[in-house]
C-alpha cells in the first residue's frame, strides 16, 4: 500500500518541486505565457483527447457533472456561512471554497491513482468546474465582467466540441486525434511545474487563519463529496474520483484572479498556500482510504 501511494504522489512532489526549485534558484519562469498556453491550448486539447479516446459512458459523465455541481453549491454555502461566522470577506472565501485545484493537482493524481478511466472522470469534473470558474468565478472575483469574453473562453469551446463526440460516440480523425493527444500531453507536467512556481512566488502573512480555513476546505470537500456520491449511487471508481477532486486545495487561479481584480490578494494567497501544503499530507491519507474502501 505504501509503495502504491508513493508511486502516485511522488510525481506530484517531484514535478511541482522542479517548478519550486526553478524559481528559488533565481531562474526566470514566464508564468503568464505558460498559463495562457495551458488554458488556451493544452487544457482544451486534453479535454478532447481524454473524452474522445476514453470508454466513459455518457451516463457516468452526466452523473459526475451533476455531482460536481452539487458539491460546488454545497461548498459555496459552507464558505458563505464560515465567512459570516468568522467575519471574513465572503468575496474571498466563497470563491476559494467553490473552486478547488482540480486541474494542477486533481488531474495528475487521478491519472496516477485511477488510470485512464479515472482520468476521464476527473476531466469531466474539471470541465464542469472550469465552466463555473471561468464564468461565475471570474465575476465573483471581479476579474472579468464581459459576457462575450466569458463565452469565448477556450474551456467552454472545448466543451462544446467534446460533448457531441462523447454523447454521439463519434471518433476524431486520426491526424486530429494524434495532434490533440500530443498537445494535451504537455498540460499535466506544465500544470505541476506552474503550481510549484506559484507556491514559490506567493507571499503571505496570515498563516494562522489560512491554516484553519485551508484545513476546513479539504475536510469539508471530501465529506460533502462522499455524501453526495452515496446519494447519487456512484460507482466505487467515480466516488473515489469525486472525493479526491473535491478535496483538492484552493485553486491557484483564485489568487491570479484576485491579483488581477485587486481584491484582497494577500488573503487569497494565504488560503492557496496553506491549503496546498496541508493537502500534501491529507491527500495520501485520503488516497489510502479510497483504496481500502474499494477492496472487497
Amino acid at each position: 500500500m505504501l509503495a502504491e501511494l508513493f508511486a502516485v504522489m511522488a510525481p506530484i512532489f517531484i514535478v511541482s518541486g522542479v517548478g519550486y526549485g526553478w524559481v528559488r534558484f533565481g531562474h526566470v519562469y514566464p508564468t503568464d505565457f505558460v498559463t495562457r498556453l495551458i488554458l488556451n491550448i493544452g487544457t482544451p486539447c486534453l479535454v478532447l483527447s481524454s473524452l474522445s479516446s476514453s470508454e466513459i459512458d455518457p451516463r457516468a459523465f452526466g452523473q459526475m457533472a451533476v455531482a460536481c455541481v452539487a458539491v460546488t453549491c454545497c461548498m459555496g454555502l459552507i464558505g458563505l456561512l464560515l465567512s459570516r461566522s468568522l467575519r471574513y470577506d465572503w468575496k474571498v472565501l466563497v470563491p476559494a471554497y467553490l473552486f478547488p485545484n482540480s486541474g494542477n493537482m486533481g488531474l495528475p493524481i487521478s491519472l496516477y491513482a485511477f488510470g485512464e478511466e479515472g482520468l476521464a472522470l476527473a476531466v469531466a469534473f474539471f470541465l464542469v468546474l472550469s465552466l463555473g470558474h471561468f464564468t461565475v468565478g471570474m465575476v465573483l472575483s471581479g476579474a472579468e465582467q464581459s459576457f462575450r469574453k466569458l463565452l469565448a473562453n477556450p474551456i467552454i469551446i472545448s466543451l462544446a466540441l467534446a460533448l457531441p463526440i462523447l454523447l454521439l460516440d463519434l471518433g476524431l480523425p486520426r491526424w486530429l486525434s494524434n495532434t490533440v493527444q500530443l498537445l494535451g500531453g504537455m498540460t499535466i507536467p506544465l500544470m505541476l511545474i506552474t503550481l510549484g512556481v506559484s507556491l514559490a512566488s506567493i507571499r503571505t502573512r496570515q498563516l494562522g487563519q489560512g491554516m484553519l480555513l485551508g484545513a476546513l476546505r479539504l475536510l469539508c470537500g471530501a465529506s460533502v463529496a462522499w455524501g453526495i456520491g452515496l446519494v447519487l449511487g456512484l460507482s466505487p471508481l467515480a466516488l473515489s474520483v469525486l472525493v479526491m477532486q473535491s478535496a483538492m486545495p484552493v485553486a491557484v487561479l483564485n489568487y491570479l484572479f484576485a491579483v488581477r481584480a485587486g481584491r484582497s490578494p494577500e488573503q487569497v494567497a494565504s488560503l492557496v498556500l496553506c491549503s496546498t501544503f496541508l493537502a500534501f499530507g491529507f491527500l495520501p491519507l485520503l488516497l489510502a482510504w479510497s483504496r481500502l474502501s474499494a477492496m472487497p
